[in-house]
């Protein structure tokens, strides 16, 4: 009888374009896997050896000879484990997205990704050729068939494999995150396991890269009804399943986890977006103005979960039309989180300002200029305390202010990261209940209250936008699903607001495209998913 093969699915973070680097990892993975796992195979995600996504460092001259040099590495280094990983490699002058098979310093396979997805957040056709045969090899007695990411997404290359009568297939993966999409990933990998009728391993990237965030999830799934096996979301981890050979199917996998819940799921992909963006980046740390309201509460929350409250600072910048509960709060949540906490007023600087550009207002009327003029002394406040500590501003704008131009340039605009950015107002208070349900960190009153940007007396959000419940259904018909304004109107509606907010997104592209990036929770962010031209005469309608 056959021993089960022990195949390690290593789930790790990687850094774009850290070729040495991401080659000790691989390294020290193989190592792990072979030494401590006993392991037959190491299986890594899409293109390990550059991080995904590499854009345009694919095109740097340098790239070929950088990759050889990692390739080289592993071929001499590695041994007594069969290493599948992923890499970009030219073939006669032409650039493919390859999955390579390597044990004891010999090629045992390679295959080039035959499906090259160029929707959403992808453009894969703007470097890479697609590949045309299928990548099969015979390894300890299985026969496996090899598949990079969107080809499971395709039933013609899965068809490819199941006329190849392979054993197993091995999936290497850079799928991003958004809501729903583990479910989403296990519904296919049921259709192509039961269209092959073979189980297939799918190993997903983790981390955060700029705006995407990768989930992991990595999984064993079955063409029949068996429970399946799943690693953890949003960790690293070196996985083990075992594949009996002679019944041709995972029989036990280390730890296995189920799918995180849709609020939850959220919050870890906005906490792993922030850790990996400062991280990676080599930020000290993060600053950012706290106003005693909703979203900045939510954004200093996830901030403290991403690197520790020794490494969060947090400014309340105080005015004239500043409430005394919103001081009260802001401090509050700053000591329930144990995180160092000031109060600036911006009212001296407002004041000079204001004396400075007497002459030129004269004979005008008060109106948002003000108003922006308060954001802007807070932005240069923050920003300079980042210039002094070597720290990141984080914004603190959701996706519905953002959406709209709810937000002041260079004012509470200024910074590098977004973290509500695709996230919708009405979402957000949805975080704020819970992550108050693990610890009670935003005080009762800063969800409870009308939203304000306390830039004039009695201002509330409203006062200036539909009710957030409104306008979220409108913005999420809109800009997530493409809708006209005549099939949102269909969906009963009222005009006034239909017409009024979809002039407000369109009219403030100009304001998106200096705004700072976010983390990309939905399947329609801003920026690298959704691409329109600032200058336009597209008029809504059908």
């Amino acid at each position: 009888m056959s021993k089960p093969l022990r195949i390690v699915a290593a789930q790790l973070n990687f850094l774009v374009g850290d070729i040495p680097g991401n080659t000790e990892l691989i390294l020290a993975a193989a190592q792990k896997a072979r030494d401590d796992d006993q392991a037959d195979i190491i299986v890594f995600p899409e293109l390990a050896l550059t991080g995904y996504p590499p854009e345009d460092l694919l095109l740097r001259p340098s790239l070929e000879t950088r990759v050889a040099r990692g390739l080289n590495r592993l071929l001499t280094e590695v041994r007594d484990i069969t290493l599948v990983l992923g890499y970009p490699r030219y073939r006669q002058g032409v650039l493919y997205n390859m999955a390579g098979v390597i044990r004891d310093g010999e090629w045992l396979a390679e295959y080039a990704k035959r499906c090259l997805p160029n929707y959403q957040v992808f453009d894969e056709k703007r470097y890479f050729v697609a590949g045309e045969q299928p990548g099969v090899f015979e390894h300890l007695g299985v026969r496996m068939g090899l598949a990079i990411c969107e080809d499971l997404w395709h039933t013609a290359p899965m068809a490819d494999l199941a006329a190849a009568e392979v054993d197993l297939v091995l999936s290497l993966n850079a799928s991003p995150f958004h809501v729903g999409k583990s479910r989403q990933r296990h519904a296919v990998l049921k259709q192509r396991a039961q269209q092959i009728q073979a189980p297939i391993l799918y190993v997903n990237l983790v981390g955060g890269q700029d705006e995407l965030v990768f989930d992991g999830g990595s999984q064993a799934v079955m063409p029949d009804a068996a429970d399946d096996f799943c690693a953890e979301h949003f960790i690293e981890v070196q996985s083990i399943f075992e594949f009996d050979p002679a019944q041709k199917r995972f029989v036990s996998q280390v730890a296995s986890t189920a799918f995180p819940e849709e609020d939850a799921s959220i919050w870890q992909a906005l906490v792993l977006g922030v850790r990996d963006y400062v991280n990676k980046n080599g930020f000290k740390g993060v600053v950012l103005g706290l106003s005693g309201g909703i979203d900045s509460a939510v954004t200093a929350a996830i901030a403290v979960d991403a690197l520790g409250p020794e490494r969060v600072q947090l400014v309340m910048m105080p005015f004239r039309y500043t409430a005394d509960i919103s001081c009260e709060d802001a401090a509050e949540q700053a000591r329930r989180m144990g995180v160092e906490y000031h109060s600036i007023s911006i009212e001296p600087m407002y004041d000079a300002f204001m004396q400075q550009l007497a002459d030129l207002f004269a004979g005008t009327s008060v109106d948002t200029t003000e108003q922006n003029i308060q954001a802007r002394c807070r932005g240069v406040v923050l920003m300079a305390l980042s210039n002094k500590q070597g720290t990141l501003v984080l914004t603190t704008g959701n996706k519905s202010e953002v959406a709209v131009g709810y937000s002041t340039l260079y004012g509470d605009m200024a910074g590098g990261f977004d973290v509500l950015k695709d996230v919708l107002k009405t979402r957000v208070y949805r975080l704020a209940r819970y992550r108050n349900e693990i610890t009670e960190v935003i005080p009762e009153r800063v969800i409870v209250r009308p939203p304000s940007a306390e830039l004039a007396p009695d201002q509330k959000d409203q006062d200036s936008l539909p009710d957030y419940e409104i306008l979220d259904q409108i913005l999420a018909l809109y800009i997530e699903r493409d809708f006209s304004a005549k099939a949102i109107l269909a969906e009963g509606f009222q005009e006034e607001d239909v017409q009024r907010v979809i002039r407000l997104v369109d009219i403030n592209e100009y304001k998106r495209r200096q705004a700072a990036i976010g983390p990309r929770i939905t399947e329609r962010g801003f920026g690298r998913d959704r691409r329109y031209p600032i200058t336009s005469g597209w008029r809504p309608g059908d």
